[in-house]
């Protein structure tokens, strides 16, 4: 989960997703709106039983506050509440395991605050079962193959690789990027990236708007994602100034045509 305002939870159970799966919180930065629904989820995690591990991620400054509610709402906790405290200065990995690794993305905001660029490991090839049984090919060389290695048959005939795999699909790479000012060398930190989620708070009416409160505009994501040569922008986090959030779609596609806006419950195809 990336940032968890208060409602979550509702959200959550409006979208189906069983809160069993939720094993890590990556916090942008300490506003309420990416933060205070925190306590209660983990709340609600006590009263279901849960016994796993949760992990957050988050500013440094974060920690001591989550102690002392932990210690204040909660005398005994079935499962354990493990703090990472991310260093918003530096583009690092801060998770990995063998399917993804997250980077830290230093962002500039009113306080300390940080996104977050999701990388999906490359597969390994899936194997061709039929080729596999067609030239007998033992179930020990599965690794070799995946790997890369041609077969030899028993009559010394060379199989290439390519005819006893099937691609796997493509790594996908996500980047969420939170409440920022515009950054004219962000780009140099999302190249390539298939979706980016960057902060579309104001238009171009109010450019000094979005400077004296460390916002961007709609114009200025769209900046971001052509510089990067992503795939595809979302844009979020939108002024309660505009009753029509269209006139923000319309300034950003005039720099990046492939630019949606979001909206609750939306689905989007990395």
């Amino acid at each position: 989960m990336v940032d968890c305002a208060e409602g979550t939870q509702i959200q959550l159970r409006r979208s189906r997703i069983r809160f069993t799966k939720l094993g890590a919180v990556f916090i942008s930065h300490l506003h309420g709106d990416h933060c205070f629904g925190l306590i209660g989820m983990i709340s609600t995690f006590a009263l279901l039983g849960r016994t796993a591990t949760l992990h957050v991620y988050a500013p440094a400054a974060l920690g001591p506050m989550l102690e002392a509610q932990l210690s204040l709402f909660f005398q005994h906790l079935d499962f354990e509440v493990s703090f990472h405290a991310v260093d918003t200065t530096k583009q690092q990995v801060i998770y990995e395991d063998r399917s993804v690794t997250i980077e830290s993305i230093p962002l500039e905001h009113r306080m300390p605050c940080c996104g977050f660029l999701f990388r999906e490991k490359r597969q390994q090839p899936h194997i061709r079962r039929d080729m596999m049984d067609f030239y007998r090919i033992p179930i020990s060389q599965v690794n070799n193959i995946k790997a890369g290695a041609d077969w030899i048959t028993e009559e010394g005939e060379r199989v290439p690789n390519c005819l006893l795999v099937i691609p796997a699909a493509s790594a996908r790479s996500y980047a969420y990027c939170s409440d920022t000012r515009y950054i004219p060398s962000l780009h140099q930190c999302l190249l390539g990236v298939d979706t980016l989620y960057h902060e579309s708070t104001y238009g171009d009416d109010s450019v000094l708007r979005a400077e004296k409160y460390w916002h961007s505009t709609a114009r200025q994501a769209a900046q971001v994602a052509r510089d990067a040569g992503v795939g595809k922008l979302l844009l979020g986090h939108y002024s309660s100034r505009y009753e029509d959030e269209r006139v923000l779609l319309n300034e950003a596609r005039e720099v990046f045509p492939n630019a949606f806006l979001t909206n609750e419950q939306d689905v989007f195809d990395v």
